[in-house]
């Protein structure tokens, strides 16, 4: 059964551990004693999902995607993961998506192969993520906001070899289209704010110094060493 944890209330954060502290409230007196694996979607998200990861004793890792944006338009039509595979918008018709395809081919296939080129850059060789670590656990997806939701899609797209439990989202807003993919690809979604209009990620937290990708990939490395 899903269940939904949110409100509609606004609420603005400290950093984002301060928002992986109040996500890991609410999942740590089910997910406590559960085998569980917490996936950060960015850097950011990773900084939030640390805060869960310590507090239910469970591995963390990174799943890298990126958008593409057609030229002059400020909504992205796909979301490419670190691995290549294109998650295409769904509030596109297949008819409508086959013929954005063909008029852009060229430039989305550059797109991704640039996308993909700096994802490697910054993940290094082998990645950091790997599908053994999630199979048979409850995967905890974890942003440090959702404003379309397609950030998600990807990671689902990856995950589709996978044979795990329970999928889980976790962040600490997110629009209401991200919160209506949310419904259709989660198990479960643990969400503060549910925001009709949203602003860039960064507004809603007061500090948002992040570490250098190379302190993230340490962070992951060292998590058992901070489990309470």
């Amino acid at each position: 059964m899903r269940t939904n944890c949110y409100n509609k209330l606004m609420h603005y954060f400290a950093s984002r551990a301060a928002a992986g502290d109040l996500l890991a409230d609410q999942l740590e007196p089910k997910y406590r004693y559960e085998d569980c694996a917490v996936v950060g979607l960015s850097d950011g998200g990773v900084v939030v999902g640390a805060q869960i990861a310590v507090r239910l004793h469970c591995v963390l890792t990174l799943l890298l995607s990126a958008p593409i944006n057609l030229a002059g338009e400020p909504d992205a039509i796909a979301t490419v993961n670190q691995e290549g595979t294109t998650t295409y918008d769904d509030r596109y018709s297949n008819g409508e998506l086959e013929e954005i395809k063909a008029e852009n081919f060229n430039y989305i296939e550059g797109q991704k192969l640039e996308k993909v080129f700096e994802m490697n850059r910054l993940l290094g060789d082998g990645g950091l993520i790997s599908r053994n670590l999630l199979q048979g656990r409850n995967i905890i997806l974890v942003s440090d906001g959702l404003a379309s939701g397609m950030s998600l899609a990807a990671a689902v797209e990856f995950l589709k070899p996978v044979q795990f439990k329970r999928l889980i989202v976790a962040t600490p807003f997110a629009s209401v289209p991200a919160v209506d993919k949310m419904h259709i690809l989660a198990d479960e979604i643990v969400c503060l704010n549910v925001l009709e209009d949203m602003f860039p990620v960064e507004h809603y937290y007061e500090s948002n110094s992040l570490p250098s990708h190379e302190k993230i990939v340490e962070v992951i490395e060292h998590i058992i060493l901070h489990w309470k």
